[in-house]
């Protein structure tokens, strides 16, 4: 049984609590940097010990990384870099119920909830945060940070930029580009590249508005990560 201690106190700290519970795993508390938090609970009684300073006392402990936003999740693992907190402490979260076949990668701190379906030769980065039912098909690619609610789908050789958030239900054609820090829309049906720090949405998808992307990374593959959907 691993022992994991989630970072940040949010709906999806709930739905990994889940996860955790279906593969026999446990998490031995939360710690959350807003002090209203400290002492409550979430999910089945996982109490709130206090701030991610905390991380210090728990060095056997894997840790998760729950924020829902990707530049959330990229600015906790920077902070807890400068507490000499290495890669090798992070959780990879797979729910039981997904197949990661050969050839597919899922990168550390990644987490794929349950009703995910990866088919051939998928590449998922580090801090990847993958909703209920979301399809990844042959080739995709989802950079680091990347963030995939539910019921995404992804035809085949799709790259999602870092830090890039795709909304319920949003459809990705074949061979797209979605940049850096850019955002789609529920429901949105992309049929051409969105260009980093862009948000799109409509049927087909239209550019809303353009901002300057904060993670200033480009559109790299990330390296490959662990292939056997186990929290380590």
């Amino acid at each position: 049984m691993t022992q994991v201690l989630l970072l940040a106190a949010s709906g999806l700290a709930r739905e990994a609590l889940a996860a955790l519970d279906a593969r026999g795993d446990r998490a031995i508390g939360v710690l959350d940097d807003d002090p209203a938090r400290h002492g409550a609970t979430i999910g089945d009684g996982v109490r709130v010990l206090g701030g991610l300073d905390l991380v210090r006392e728990h060095p056997d402990a894997a840790l998760l990384v729950c924020a829902g936003r990707g530049s959330a999740r990229r600015a906790i693992v920077a902070r807890l870099g400068a507490l000499g907190v290495g890669a090798d402490r992070f959780a990879t979260l797979v729910h039981p119920g997904v197949r990661v076949p050969a050839g597919c990668h899922v990168g550390v701190g990644s987490v794929l909830l349950e009703g995910v379906v990866m088919t051939a030769d998928v590449r998922v980065g580090a801090h990847v945060v993958v909703m209920p039912h979301v399809t990844l098909t042959h080739d995709d690619v989802v950079s680091d940070y990347a963030t995939l609610t539910a019921g995404v789908s992804l035809a085949g050789d799709v790259v999602v930029g870092p830090e890039a958030y795709l909304g319920m239900n949003a459809a990705v054609r074949e061979h797209v580009r979605i940049g850096a820090g850019a955002t789609v829309g529920m429901g949105a049906a992309v049929l051409a590249d969105v260009p980093a720090g862009e948000t799109w949405a409509g049927v087909p998808a239209r550019r809303l508005t353009q901002r300057v992307p904060a993670t200033g990374q480009d559109m790299n593959p990330p390296e490959a990560g662990r292939t056997d959907g186990t929290v380590q």
